[in-house]
């Protein structure tokens, strides 16, 4: 079973859906049993759900696309995917 610490450490990665079975289900058996972290998981995730919301509602800043074409260089394939 993942510790705290752990838990806290890959709760990102747990909540993008990118770790293996067995770290997903540690980091599961964890926040079962564990209120703290149960909570910290709960705010990561309603902090997500807001950002995403609030992001779909607004119109991209101008240059913002130009800009991030530049820190990507060659991986960024022009069609607003990193590839």
């Amino acid at each position: 079973m993942a510790d705290c610490n752990e838990t806290l450490r890959e709760l990102e990665t747990f909540l993008d859906g990118e770790l293996d079975a067995p770290a997903r289900e540690s980091i599961q058996a964890h926040l079962g049993g564990c209120l703290d972290c149960l909570q910290a998981f709960d705010f990561h995730a309603e902090l997500r759900t807001v950002i995403s919301a609030k992001c779909q509602n607004d119109q991209m800043p101008a240059g913002l696309l130009a800009k991030i074409e530049l820190c990507f260089g060659e991986d960024f394939d022009g069609d607003g995917q990193v590839g």
